[in-house]
């Protein structure tokens, strides 16, 4: 029978465990009559801001309110 050992594990340095911590990226504010893209809607112009990092947004003549912080939301 074997003995386990009491020492601690090597940690390898390629491991991805041991990244260091990336700086958050950051958020991007928007104006009145930003343009703006989204991956579903298209191209639109920003026509108000409301509290909540929500953004109302007309896409070719239909308005949608889209999260600012979308993935799929970009300013152009």
């Amino acid at each position: 029978m074997t003995t386990r050992r009491t020492t601690t594990r090597r940690v390898l340095a390629g491991s991805p465990f041991n990244q260091p911590e990336q700086p958050a990226a950051p958020v991007e504010t928007y104006e009145v009559d930003d343009r703006v893209c989204h991956d579903r809607h298209g191209l639109g112009r920003v026509v108000a801001v409301e509290p909540g990092n929500i953004v109302l947004v007309d896409f070719n003549n239909t308005m949608q309110r889209v999260a600012a912080d979308s993935p799929k939301f970009s300013k152009l």
